[in-house]
């Protein structure tokens, strides 16, 4: 792995985690579909903008777990199966309300967020700085779109933690 400078034997379990990472993703994204297309109710045009946003900015990491499984030197999982078995993330009816479709989304990201810090521990093992970078934007990214969702769906009435409000 010459121009990666580091060692396959211990890569390896960087692309494993990749793997499933991108099976997550892979399920999450097909379940932003789901709820796009079948969100119902007062807050359609939100949610289903929402969730547009949410599965686009989805395929773009899709793509980018990939291609870095690839530049580490391997293929990655591609087979819709593969991903069914493989990911945290399990399949959702889309005969859910609005409310529960976000609940169901703020799930999912906690699972993902589970899996970005095992690729990330793995990496760090690895020396995989490349793998780190990547993930770590990941992270922040998606720290930002569970407290979307959350403040979705809180009342107007709800209050922060104040400790540092004079």
């Amino acid at each position: 792995m010459n121009y990666l400078n580091i060692d396959k034997d211990r890569v390896l379990p960087v692309v494993t985690e990749l793997n499933v990472l991108l099976a997550d993703y892979q399920v999450y994204y097909q379940k932003l579909r789901n709820f796009h297309w079948n969100v119902l109710g007062k807050n359609f045009f939100e949610l289903h903008n929402q969730f547009e946003d949410m599965y686009n900015d989805t395929k773009i990491k899709i793509d980018d777990i990939a291609e870095r499984i690839v530049t580490l030197k391997y293929h990655p999982i591609s087979k819709l199966s593969d991903y069914i078995e493989v990911s945290n993330i399990k399949e959702s009816s889309p005969l859910l309300t609005d409310v529960e479709m976000v609940d169901i989304l703020k799930n999912d990201q906690d699972i993902i967020l589970n899996q970005l810090s095992r690729v990330i521990e793995k990496a760090n093992i690895a020396e995989d700085e490349g793998t780190v970078d990547l993930i770590g934007a990941y992270i922040r990214e998606l720290e930002k779109s569970s407290w979307m969702l959350n403040a979705w769906s809180k009342n107007t009435s709800d209050v922060l933690d104040s400790s540092f409000v004079k």
